[in-house]
């Protein structure tokens, strides 16, 4: 590399878990771990150099500007604030330009950070009140928006509930046991296997959220403590978003690491990043059993390291839920099942906690922990926003890079990638192609969600209360049955 000094470095690290349903105001979170973070580079006065704040967007309150809010609550006055766009990909995108800010030269130090405090919000809104955290702050802007977003779904997909990720990643599973074959009951028992894999690492985290580890035939049978949620999904097989915690990275060029008397035992260098989007809209993607823009996205931050994936020692990847594991593993050319890597550092959104956007900058601090105690090791971890729709992935290791830093970016060859004609509300018969079915506490099925495919091609997306119908998807494998869709947006057993 032409000028080491601007090499950016990972120098500090800090996460932290509150477990009493009475978390702070999460921008005093956010500045709680900064602090600890700092204290965990064991460094000088890292709170003077910093330039640059970059806050992950906050679920529990959306504030505008949270990084000048976290900037005020620690004294400081850095030259940029950033907040990220709404999505999973935020953390590794934000980690991405800060440090590409410091290769160019442009800043010495910068923080990530995020914090959600869902679990105490919830239990505030179940009480009738409010926590009294910051106000919001609509009318100011961060310097810098990282990433991208827009509306989600389709008004046709909204109409079939394809707006919330309990009800598309599923859809998504379904395209995965057409595939695997067999029962909806020993399907359901591949993803206790894969999610125990999961628990097992969230046993030995110390910010893990939850504190009972359950084993693969819990996590698979549904039980009054684990009831459906939609097809095929028990309550332990859906991430936990109602948790509260926060993680924060430190970031400076070696130069400035090596002034403030940073150890460079706690040096961890990012690599390269990559970054991609499938097509916008679910209902356009090719396939709904395949990620291709997320294999686009690994592949682009591998060759920017200059590396394979056999040469990555450790991963973690992103599982808000098993179909999103499956795709990536899928991507990546490895077998969830027997992979013999951990496929998380942390622990999975499901029993590590998944905080609203942040759950990714909880995998970078686990991530740069072990690296920090396997020195000549890499790590790659991956992120998602969406529905499998925006997808980020970046290599770290503790000995120093061989290559100048590049982020690549898979947008425009991701945009070329196979799409589908979006049918509308066009009606006829079409051959399912995905379902699922959303379940009352009582366990009782209450409505479909469910694709079909046209004989030329196009995709139908619907919803449908038809009891014929909910039997149907929820005693077999529906794929490839003709099934009649309406220009309404409801299907029905032909």
């Amino acid at each position: 590399m032409a000028n080491d000094s601007r090499r950016p470095v990972i120098t500090g690290v800090a996460q932290a878990t509150w477990r009493d349903g009475n978390a702070p105001d999460p921008i005093m979170m956010c500045a709680e771990v900064i602090a600890a973070a700092m204290q965990d580079a064991g460094g000088g006065d890292l709170l003077s150099r910093v330039d640059a704040i970059g806050v992950v967007d906050i679920a529990s309150r959306r504030w505008s500007d949270p990084a000048a809010l976290v900037a005020s609550a620690m004294g400081i006055t850095p030259k940029l604030t950033m907040r990220t766009e709404l999505g999973g990909d935020g953390p590794l995108r934000l980690i991405a330009e800060l440090s590409s800010r410091i290769a160019a030269g442009e800043l010495d130090c910068a923080v990530v950070c995020g914090a959600e405090a869902l679990s105490t919000l919830a239990q505030s809104m179940r009480s009738g009140s409010e926590p009294s955290w910051s106000p919001l702050d609509d009318e100011s802007e961060p310097d810098v928006l990282v990433g991208s977003d827009r509306f989600p779904a389709t008004e046709a997909e909204a109409a079939a509930n394809m707006i919330a990720p309990i009800i598309v990643y599923p859809l998504f599973e379904h395209a995965l046991w057409a595939e695997q074959g067999g029962t909806i009951e020993e399907h359901r028992g591949r993803l206790g296997q894969l999610w125990a894999r999961f628990s097992k690492v969230a046993e030995d985290n110390p910010h893990a959220w939850a504190r009972d580890f359950p084993g693969a035939a819990e996590i698979a049978t549904p039980a009054p403590g684990n009831r459906l949620v939609t097809l095929p999904y028990t309550k332990l097989l859906n991430s936990n978003i109602q948790t509260d915690q926060a993680a924060a990275v430190i970031l400076c060029s070696e130069e400035t690491a090596r002034e403030l008397g940073v150890p460079r035992d706690r040096w961890v260098f990012p690599l390269g990043f990559g970054h991609a989007e499938e097509h916008w809209f679910v209902s356009s993607r090719d396939r709904l059993d395949r990620s291709p823009a997320l294999g686009i996205a690994a592949a682009g931050a591998l060759e920017a390291a200059g590396l394979g994936l056999g040469d990555v020692a450790h991963l973690d990847i992103y599982s808000c839920f098993p179909s999103a594991v499956q795709l990536a593993c899928k991507e990546l050319g490895i077998d969830p099942w027997s992979e013999s890597r951990p496929l998380t550092v942390t622990g999975g959104l499901s029993f590590a906690g998944g905080p609203g956007n942040n759950y990714a900058t909880h995998a970078v601090c686990s991530m740069v922990e072990r690296l920090r105690e396997d020195p000549g090791a890499t790590g790659m971890t991956t992120a998602v926003g969406w529905y499998m729709t925006k997808h980020a992935a970046a290599l770290f290791s503790a000995s120093p890079p061989e290559r100048p830093l590049s982020t690549f970016d898979g947008r425009k060859a991701a945009a070329s990638l196979p799409s589908r004609e979006m049918a509308g509300d066009r009606s006829g018969v079409a051959a399912a192609e995905t379902a699922t079915l959303v379940y009352d506490r009582e366990g009782s099925a209450t409505v479909a969600t469910l694709t079909g495919i046209f004989e030329d091609g196009a995709r139908a997306v619907a919803q449908s209360t038809e009891p014929e119908l909910l039997k149907l998807i929820g005693n077999e494998q529906v794929a490839g049955r003709d099934l009649a869709f309406a220009g309404d947006g409801t299907a029905s057993v032909v």
